[in-house]
């Protein structure tokens, strides 16, 4: 099934028609997104931050423990409320390169997220108060992954 094809189904169900109907549903399911990605990205900012050096009486392992499960919880607002988001007008959405560099983004900022913990997260507990320089790049490189990723999420009212 063809892309179109399946973006002209998703819109015609009556999930979507209720999207775009009820006067407060989409308001009120693109609030709960908001709120899930504001609980995804703080607890990575957070993480990120701590790598970066700050709050370094933390320890890295303790902090993520504690801040995982923050980011892992919040996809169960963030998923469900993006595909609710989608299906109201998934055509427009998919001929959007907004929204299309919004996805890009959240993959490679996934892929980053895989990389960190495949590669020098592994040896947290070794580091001192300092983060070794490649546990470094993938945090810079995560904030700012993050953030451009609630950029493009902005601009989609705009584009």
């Amino acid at each position: 099934m063809p892309l179109q094809d399946a973006a002209a189904l998703a819109a015609s169900l009556p999930l979507a028609q209720a999207m775009r109907e009820h006067p407060w549903l989409y308001p009120a399911v693109e609030t709960l997104h908001i709120v899930g990605f504001a609980l995804l990205v703080g607890a990575v900012a957070m993480f990120d931050l701590r790598v970066l050096g700050f709050g370094r009486q933390l320890p890295v392992r303790a902090l993520a423990r504690h801040l995982l499960p923050w980011s892992a919880g919040s996809m169960l607002l963030v998923l469900p409320t993006g595909l609710l988001l989608f299906m109201a007008d998934p055509a427009a959405l998919l001929a959007n390169r907004v929204f299309l560099l919004k996805l890009a983004l959240i993959v490679l900022a996934g892929v980053n997220a895989l990389a960190f913990h495949a590669g020098p997260y592994r040896g947290a507990d070794a580091w001192d108060a300092r983060a070794p320089g490649r546990a470094v790049l993938h945090a810079l490189l995560s904030l700012g992954l993050w953030i451009a990723v609630i950029a493009s999420g902005r601009l989609l009212a705009y584009f």
